[in-house]
């Protein structure tokens, strides 16, 4: 009997390189929100780029925004890129942005609601300004997000697009993320209801629901550990790239997905 060991992996266990645009998105005004840094709202508002679209990135960090702003200019020297500090807690920073991305772009066809705070902490040991904190930048601050939005849409006329995100936490259980699961759960009804709602304006609104994508900012705010075994429960024994919950916004964004509202789409590899 042999000896060898068996690579049992997945053929798709190396993530495959990064797929090139095809204009899903040409012509397009991008507002992608949380996209300072290393995370999905960066891969976003890169992956609206390389579809062709104008971009205005926000976040509440302002060097990292800046910062930001510049790698993708960088990249991207014809293009519009505009940056504008939000703090999506606040009501009055939200509605500015949403003004300030119509007047800087022009229009507004697109935003991605992609700002979220989570965190490790059991219920028991869990502190009312930890669930409020949580609650309110990820589902209430995606909430200011889509009313903005939606007024925007709605004198505007043109029609348009949200994809907020979510996560499979809405749908699954794990230890110590009931504020974060809570979170994602009521986003993903905000998506549906508010879909229903902003119909009438020729709005398209859906949701993705990633399982596990690393980065940067992941990282550090939980450990390595649980994240390969996160990572280790998925078919493909990997974490998505945030390139790969981008590519699937920008679906979900396009004219590909023209009968599609209210829906959460889940982008996930992880076993039943």
């Amino acid at each position: 009997m042999s000896t060898d060991t068996v690579d049992t992996r997945s053929p798709l266990a190396t993530a495959p390189d990064e797929t090139p645009g095809h204009d899903l998105l040409l012509g397009r005004k991008v507002v992608v929100t949380a996209a300072a840094g290393t995370g999905i709202g960066f891969a976003t508002a890169r992956r609206a780029l390389l579809e062709g679209a104008d971009v205005l990135v926000s976040d509440w960090h302002e060097r990292r925004l800046e910062q930001t702003r510049e790698q993708l200019a960088a990249e991207f020297p014809d293009r519009e890129i505009a940056a504008t500090a939000c703090d999506v807690s606040d009501t009055a920073q939200v509605d500015a942005l949403i003004e300030h991305a119509a007047s800087t772009l022009g229009r507004i066809d697109v935003l991605v609601n992609n700002a979220g705070l989570g965190g490790e902490t059991p219920i028991v040991d869990m502190t009312d300004e930890q669930w409020d904190r949580v609650l309110d930048i990820t589902l209430t601050g995606t909430f200011r997000a889509t009313r903005a939005a939606l007024r925007y849409f709605r004198e505007a006329d043109h029609g348009g697009v949200l994809v907020n995100n979510a996560s499979v936490l809405g749908w699954r259980a794990q230890h110590s993320q009931a504020h974060y699961a809570a979170a994602k759960a009521g986003v993903m009804a905000l998506t549906r209801c508010s879909a229903i709602e902003a119909a009438e304006y020729g709005v398209r609104i859906n949701a993705v629901a990633p399982s596990i994508a690393r980065h940067a900012f992941l990282a550090k705010v939980t450990s390595d550990e649980l994240l390969d075994e996160l990572a280790s429960r998925e078919a493909f024994g990997r974490a998505a790239e945030v390139w790969e919950i981008a590519a699937t916004i920008a679906m979900l964004a396009s004219d590909y997905s023209t009968y599609l509202t209210g829906e959460v789409v889940s982008i996930s590899s992880q076993r039943a």
